[in-house]
């Protein structure tokens, strides 16, 4: 009864993502002509091309070329015939009909997936959407490409390798990792995939409730690139004056960001259901739309080298309105947010929020335990400050001496050592007195002893002994 209740908690917080073109027969898309080929045409299939083609009725053609490398998956009933000359007043005189390259569907195009429920029904857009990153599978989604379709996608990755919860072919789900390894050993998986990377199937849901990051931020040039492909190689401008860009989000929105801070109390698909049924469901918001998921944030040291990474809850709202007013209502939202955090965020499992806004007002708030952390750390930096500003007056002041350290330099040393003094000179300059020579008058004394006298002050020499001196 348990792991009933394991796997259906599993189910209701999995995400499904279905694969959309396929490379079946009957799809009028797949061919040159944009037509399905009929009784008086050729059919071309370019010989060096791969291709698994899914086959679900049967065709009379007059001519068919073949690839060299291929497979035709044929339904029950399913096939092909020869033209037996009959009019066909469907088809007219025929022509060659070539199908179309299927070598440019890539894995990390998000217009090529969508989001399904567990039923396989599409996900309706309501009020949440996805950032770009998250729109391609996430390492602990589910995967689904529609029975009885055959397809051939581009893996190319940067990630050594791809993770997935689970995939699903021809209606059959695979969920571990021995199933996966034997699906590619056999025929059809060369040529449904291709390119350097490679799929993991784990079996794995995410195991954190306050959420897992998706893990393509590696492939975010590539999901951008698709992207921008499609919409002209660069990304719309913002209508707003200040706009923002969410982590994992190829271009730029109107609107409002919040980040969170989290406590291992956090439940991340509680906080959006409370989100949607507290906020987004009031008639104001009709128009507003939500991402809301963990990623990993960039920290660098002074804002140049980096020094890992930190987890955060982004929140990302964005609305329907036009012109000046692009995402003010989303802002509204967003500011009524973060005074529900500032009320409930320590029973909810948040320690911190912080909100930017398109109109570029910011708002931070956290809790109380944080705030406290915040008040002592700024009263510790006031507290050093002024302990150093009561030493530099002090300095100043000349009520307090710093002690002074003479350091002989090397070069100094040598330049002694190179000019030793002459052997027979016995004196040396004194800063202090000027020596004069020794008298030579009996009882005259020297002018060092009339200083001493004269003065007492008494120096010691190394050179000169007053003892001596006096006899």
């Amino acid at each position: 009864f348990l792991l009933d209740v394991l796997q259906l908690l599993a189910m209701a917080t999995a995400v499904y993502k279905q694969w959309i073109p396929d490379t079946n027969f009957e799809t009028a898309s797949n061919w040159d002509k944009g037509r399905v080929p009929c009784a008086s045409d050729v059919v071309h299939f370019d010989k060096n091309k791969v291709i698994s083609v899914f086959v679900r009725s049967l065709h009379t053609l007059t001519d068919m070329y073949l690839p060299l490398n291929g497979e035709f998956m044929l339904a029950a009933g399913a096939g092909f015939e020869a033209f037996d000359g009959t009019w066909d007043a469907g088809c007219g005189s025929g022509a060659i009909v070539r199908f179309a390259d299927a070598e440019h569907h890539a894995w990390f195009d998000p217009t090529l997936w969508q989001a399904v429920s567990p039923g396989r029904e599409l996900e309706p857009s309501g009020h949440i959407f996805s950032v770009d990153e998250e729109r391609v599978p996430c390492q602990y989604d589910d995967v689904i490409f529609q029975p009885e379709t055959s397809f051939r996608v581009n893996i190319d990755s940067s990630q050594p390798v791809i993770h997935l919860r689970s995939i699903s072919l021809m209606g059959q789900e695979i969920s571990s990792p021995e199933a996966w390894a034997g699906y590619l050993q056999g025929p059809s998986a060369p040529l449904q995939f291709h390119g350097n990377g490679t799929l993991q199937v784990t079996g794995v849901g995410c195991p954190d409730k306050s959420g897992c990051a998706c893990g393509n931020a590696p492939d975010g040039h590539r999901i951008c690139a698709a992207l921008l492909r499609v919409s002209g190689k660069q990304c719309p401008v913002p209508a707003c004056q200040n706009p923002l860009q969410p982590l994992g989000h190829c271009c730029r929105v109107c609107g409002a960001i919040i980040n969170l801070d989290f406590t291992p109390d956090f439940d991340l698909q509680k906080y959006q259901d409370r989100v949607v049924q507290v906020f987004l469901n009031q008639p104001e918001y009709t128009g507003v739309q939500m991402a809301i998921s963990k990623v990993h944030k960039a920290q660098t040291f002074l804002g140049v080298i980096p020094r890992g990474s930190t987890p955060l809850i982004q929140i990302v709202l964005i609305d329907d309105g036009a012109g000046a007013q692009t995402g003010t209502i989303a802002e509204q939202l967003a500011a009524d947010i973060m005074e529900d955090i500032a009320q409930h965020g320590e029973a909810l499992g948040i320690s911190n929020g912080k909100m930017e806004a398109g109109s570029t007002f910011s708002r931070q708030v956290g809790s109380h335990a944080l705030s406290m952390i915040t008040v002592g750390t700024v009263l510790g930096l006031l507290f050093g400050l002024l302990f150093l500003g009561g030493i530099l007056f002090l300095y100043r002041k000349g009520r307090l001496r710093m002690p002074t350290l003479r350091l002989s330099r090397p070069w100094d040393r040598a330049v002694l050592l190179a000019s030793p003094e002459p052997a027979d000179d016995k004196g040396f300059d004194n800063p202090m007195f000027d020596v004069e020579p020794l008298s030579t008058e009996p009882g005259g004394g020297t002018p060092q002893e009339m200083a001493w006298k004269d003065r007492q002050i008494f120096y010691l020499n190394p050179v000169y002994d007053a003892g001596k001196m006096e006899t």
